[in-house]
């Protein structure tokens, strides 16, 4: 009996991971959206702002797994994007100030459910809002791509 639970226990581990449900990437995720477009603006590239529930969001972790984690996205991100992850976690600790500054800004362009896209482009205008499409990397690139 005790092998068939450690053998349960390892299966669950294997499938599941060690990582509460969350999502990784290799990406360089910002957290400050003004420096962000500011960077922008000196780079010559647009702006993708990520509003997400990280730990939470079932439509987020498919996001992340399908698209931000998959080699087409990340290329094209490294040579054309600045992005920028606004996360509103339930078991991820975040300071008060991380707290307030995200749900400024989610109130500032109306996010009503997660995960919300912003693109933004490199003049500092918002030039689309969306979210989860399904497809995966190649299609969500091209996606980006007709925005700008």
């Amino acid at each position: 009996m005790k092998k068939i639970s450690s053998l349960f226990v390892l299966f669950i581990l294997l499938f599941t991971g060690c990582n509460n449900g969350q999502s990784s990437d290799s990406l360089d995720w910002k957290t400050n959206l003004e420096e962000a477009v500011a960077q922008a603006k000196k780079e010559n590239k647009a702006v993708f702002v990520n509003f997400t529930g990280s730990d939470w969001c079932i439509w987020c972790k498919r996001l992340s797994s399908e698209v931000f984690q998959q080699k087409d996205f990340e290329d094209y991100a490294e040579k054309n994007l600045i992005l920028v992850k606004l996360d509103f976690p339930k078991d991820i600790p975040q300071s008060d100030e991380t707290k307030m500054y995200n749900n400024t800004l989610a109130q500032k362009y109306g996010i009503q459910g997660f995960p919300t896209i912003l693109i933004i482009n490199n003049k500092g205008e918002l030039v689309a809002k969306t979210g989860y499409q399904p497809g995966g990397a190649a299609k969500y690139v091209d996606q980006i791509k007709s925005y700008l």
